[in-house]
């Protein structure tokens, strides 16, 4: 195995697994946010909860999450992305006839922001550039074009 390999890992979402939470940060060994995998059977609820300094997204995945907050509740079906601040007290319910599936990312601090580093190709070596100063490769054919 290669170094960047032992520095990359990799976890399969379990849609369909009996739990209610699937632990993808452990699973991935990530120490900077948290990753879940949500699964919510029709009329099942969770925790009325908040956090003092975690912020959380939640991406559905499948289905449609009910987010009820103190004073709001929105429906929010397959693709949708929702924030919600530290202190704001949530509830996540599926009160629909169908699983709900989602992604709860959570993580606190400030975001670190450009710190990337970009290459022009595999060859180049050193210390790379910021992305923005590197152009975009040319895509790869497609198969409408008729090549492989």
């Amino acid at each position: 195995m290669s170094e960047s390999e032992s520095e990359v890992t990799f976890a399969k979402l379990e849609r369909d697994g009996g739990e209610r939470f699937q632990t993808l940060r452990r699973e991935l060994g990530v120490g900077s946010f948290g990753i879940n995998l949500m699964r919510l059977a029709p009329g099942q609820r969770g925790r009325i909860h908040a956090h003092e300094h975690q912020e959380e997204v939640y991406l559905v995945l499948d289905g449609e999450l009910t987010l009820i907050l103190e004073d709001a509740q929105h429906v929010l079906g397959r693709d949708s992305v929702v924030r919600v601040a530290p202190a704001v007290r949530r509830q996540l319910v599926n009160a629909a006839p169908q699983p709900l599936v989602l992604l709860a990312l959570g993580g606190s601090g400030e975001h670190s922001g450009r710190d990337g580093r970009a290459w022009r190709s595999w060859e180049e070596r050193g210390e790379g550039a910021p992305p923005q100063e590197v152009a975009l490769p040319e895509d790869l054919p497609s198969a409408a074009d008729g090549q492989r």
